[in-house]
């Protein structure tokens, strides 16, 4: 039975829509190699002939996110490189803060490997006191194996604008997923932030 908190995280679904096939890269590329607007959407997936990254075969992730960051206009990037040991862990205990009214924005970069990542979903819940103030999620697409032509991916998210006002000012716990079609995680992670008058 899934937890509160793991259904607060639930990617929505829409009525009647089901997850295709699955196929291997080199299945999609012989796919109706003639088609034009097809060749198009392959492109589009980053299926191409450039050669793929080699793949430590004992990692059976499909999807490695290296890094998130958080970008402001004017300011430099609060950046957080996972790759770095207690660098998840760190995200809860120390909070970044948020100017009141700032807009920004999250970016990741991430590496697709194996077969091709069907439709990437970012979800989050930010509560403040214990209390869900927002729940948002993003679609990020489908992506194609990482080549040697295109050896990382950058995803930027929309643009967010952070609460004001003294009654906005404070605390908030996050918790965030990353999550594709067929509902596997690629990563799950719980964080927090604080809105303040300015940027410490």
């Amino acid at each position: 039975m899934a937890s509160a908190a793991d259904e607060e995280l639930a990617a929505s679904k829409t009525d009647g829509f089901k997850v295709g096939e699955k196929k291997t890269v080199e299945e999609y590329a012989k796919l109706d190699q003639n088609d034009e607007s097809l060749n198009r959407w392959k492109a589009s997936l980053g299926i191409s002939s450039s050669p793929a990254l080699p793949v430590d075969p004992k990692d059976t992730r499909r999807c490695v996110i290296h890094s998130l960051a958080l970008e402001v206009a004017g300011r430099p990037d609060i950046t957080i490189d996972l790759s770095i040991p207690g660098a998840l862990q760190s995200l809860k205990t120390k909070p970044f803060t948020i100017k009141e009214g700032a807009k920004f924005r999250m970016k990741a970069t991430f590496k697709v490997q194996h077969d091709v990542l069907s439709g990437l979903k970012y979800i989050q819940v930010v509560k403040r006191k214990g209390i869900r103030v927002s729940k948002d999620e993003e679609m990020l697409g489908s992506y194609a194996p990482n080549t040697e032509e295109k050896p990382i991916y950058e995803k930027k998210f929309a643009e967010d604008e952070a609460p004001s006002g003294m009654l906005a000012r404070g605390h908030y716990e996050a918790a965030s997923r990353f999550v594709d079609d067929d509902d596997n995680d690629h990563l799950k992670f719980d964080w927090s932030f604080d809105i303040a008058k300015d940027w410490k």
